[in-house]
């Protein structure tokens, strides 16, 4: 792995762990940059195809959706239709007539650039009220332990609150580290069998492990967090995370490849840009969201 590559990486997740323990706004302004500049790589990408799509109305409904789901999350959804029939609008109105290849970009620049990412800001927003408290068993867990009585061991006499929305984050994103970290080092050791033409350097060898390390660290998430019956809790977990996350990746390679282009930006040396790196984060937050407060209840 370049150094590069890994030097970009020790400087940018620091910066995502604090944004995530901070939750609230920074979260949420944090997530608006990468919105922002995911939206622009996309909409570059777009117009390699002699596409002009509402890019500025497309950008600006999107952080309305993020503001809207930090404020109020049971009107997110909402704004969908109305961002929608704005930038349908704004097409009907320009110049130049818009053809059907605009609009259908505009509207998928809303959709993948900007209401799917948005279901992070709702999952951080999980009981962003209550100290973090999930299950006697979370008293055991040695880490969580010494986080939940940091004041015993500094002497500092500070409070440690955690949501359940921060831990929810952080576990998938353990999750999908799990995954790209697994996928890519059993593919360069072990990966003879190519998983797709979209993407040549992926192996299904690469693939499986993958999804392995995925499931065990969920696996390993819902015992601590003292999940009803963890062990299938966590599989489904790891799977739906890991599954998305890889057809995320594939979907971000299939726009790549149709525009011609490498990478979708160089904002981050050795990563490419923003696209290259959240791609596997796309897809993976509304099953989640939907995950922790819709299956998880139902499973005892």
């Amino acid at each position: 792995m370049p150094w590069t590559r890994i030097i970009s990486a020790l400087f940018v997740i620091p910066l995502v762990l604090a944004a995530i323990a901070i939750g609230g706004w920074a979260f949420t302004a944090a997530f608006a940059l990468l919105v922002v500049f995911g939206q622009m790589e996309y909409f570059a990408l777009v117009r390699a195809k002699e596409i002009v799509p509402a890019s500025k109305i497309t950008i600006s409904v999107s952080l309305a959706l993020l503001i809207v789901s930090q404020l109020r999350v049971d009107l997110a959804d909402a704004v969908i239709p109305i961002a929608g029939t704005f930038i349908c609008f704004y097409l009907l109105f320009q110049p130049r007539i818009a053809t059907i290849s605009d609009i259908s970009a505009s509207i998928l620049g809303l959709f993948y650039g900007g209401y799917l990412p948005s279901f992070w800001i709702r999952i951080r927003g999980i009981g962003d009220s209550a100290i973090f408290q999930v299950s006697d068993r979370l008293q055991h867990f040695d880490l969580f332990n010494q986080l939940r009585h940091l004041d015993q061991l500094t002497y500092l006499r500070i409070t440690f609150p955690v949501s359940y929305g921060c831990i929810y984050v952080l576990m998938a994103f353990c999750c999908i580290w799990a995954s790209d970290v697994g996928a890519y080092i059993f593919g360069k050791i072990f990966g003879r069998t190519r998983l797709s033409d979209i993407s040549p350097k992926k192996t299904v060898e690469g693939a499986i492990a993958g999804l392995l390390c995925c499931c065990v660290t969920a696996i390993l998430w819902a015992f601590s967090l003292g999940w009803a019956q963890w062990w299938l809790s966590g599989a489904i977990l790891g799977l739906l995370i890991g599954i998305a996350g890889l057809l995320g990746d594939l979907t971000e390679s299939m726009m790549k490849r149709d525009a011609g282009v490498k990478d979708s930006g160089q904002i981050m040396p050795g990563h490419g840009g923003i696209l290259d790196r959240a791609d596997s984060y796309v897809f993976t937050a509304p099953l989640v969201y939907y995950f922790i407060t819709l299956i998880l209840p139902l499973i005892h």
